[in-house]
């Protein structure tokens, strides 16, 4: 599979959007055919549709508000760490709104493809306070 003609941060940046359309096909096209994905909870992946099927169980929708794309320096074609962080804006299963949700990802970028993504976020926090469980 040919590398994109996209630099480390725009190639996160077009994946982010593709995959929040939710689009995770198109999401694919930009990825190693052996991507790692680790989402909240250390829940392992291979494929931006198990991420979607992921985010369909635990919202209603949901988007990303980037507010940050940072390539780390020292970054080579051979591998490039790229973070990605803002917050979640939808809603959660039973249609009540939210916003504000701090989120973070971290992406391995080889050769011009995304091998890796770490996903963490504040959902489950927020889900426990919704939960009675634990005070905001």
């Amino acid at each position: 599979m040919p590398a994109t003609d996209l630099a480390p941060g725009p190639l996160v940046d077009e994946y982010l959007r593709r995959h929040m359309i939710p689009d995770p096909e198109s999401a694919a096209e930009l990825v190693a055919p052996d991507m790692q994905i680790r989402f909240t909870g250390n829940r392992p992946m291979k494929h931006p549709a198990e991420a979607t099927a992921f985010n369909a169980g635990r919202y209603a929708w949901v988007k990303k508000k980037i507010e940050a794309t940072e390539v780390v320096a020292g970054g080579s074609e051979a591998e490039t760490i790229v973070y990605s962080r803002g917050t979640l804006y939808g809603a959660w299963p039973d249609g009540t709104p939210f916003e504000g949700n701090r989120y973070v990802d971290r992406y391995v970028v080889r050769h011009g493809r995304i091998a890796e993504m770490d996903v963490w976020n504040d959902s489950a926090e927020w889900l426990l306070v919704r939960a009675g469980l634990v005070k905001p």
